[in-house]
């Protein structure tokens, strides 16, 4: 990925929140930010689908709802459900965008950040292909990497978390297999909740 996110408006954000060189798969799981709200926030997920499987159509389906219960038991739990998230990041590195960053994508759920609760509002979420159990691919961590630097320079980026950081107890992604030393940020805690700073 050689091209920049484009200037738009949030307050000054890329032009429609689309990411050229990024494989463009459009949710319908989103709607607009709160007006003058700006993105503070990244949010990190992991995901596969079926469960611990690599590869398949099945993430792409759930977050465009064309997810098939009847193709595996998890599925008839999940289906109905109506989630996105800006990015996917597969095994191979490959980048896919499914929320214009100017939206809010439905990636966080209840969720709470500095005392701030609906992260959804100001955070852009990206899915890892992968698992709490299994270690993520020097791909994904040079193309999260990549996007983080490119989200960084357009947008006030204060920090970047995992789900489990803002919906602690509810989610466990990305996982103790996620190396948070592998992505540029720095950690600091805090005396109420951890806190990955981008690194300047």
């Amino acid at each position: 990925m050689t091209e920049a996110l484009c200037p738009g408006t949030n307050p000054e954000p890329p032009l429609m929140g689309w990411l050229p060189g990024a494989r463009r798969v459009v949710s319908p799981n989103f709607d607009a930010r709160p007006d003058g709200e700006a993105v503070k926030l990244v949010v990190i997920h992991a995901i596969s689908l079926p469960p611990e499987e690599f590869g398949g159509t099945g993430i792409l389906e759930f977050f465009t709802n064309q997810l098939n219960p009847s193709e595996h038991p998890y599925y008839k739990e999940i289906h109905a459900l109506r989630v996105s998230a800006h990015f996917l990041i597969r095994r191979d590195g490959e980048l896919i965008q499914l929320v214009s960053c100017a939206d809010r994508a439905w990636h966080a759920g209840a969720s709470c950040w500095s005392g701030r609760a609906r992260c959804n509002d100001f955070s852009i979420g990206i899915e890892l292909e992968g698992s709490d159990d299994q270690t993520f691919r020097d791909a994904q961590y040079a193309t999260l990497n990549s996007l983080l630097t490119r989200l960084r320079s357009d947008w006030p980026i204060e920090a970047v978390l995992g789900h489990s950081d803002i919906a602690p107890g509810r989610k466990t992604d990305p996982g103790p297999c996620f190396e948070w030393s592998r992505i540029e940020i720095q950690r600091h805690e805090s005396d109420d909740e951890p806190r990955h700073s981008l690194a300047k």
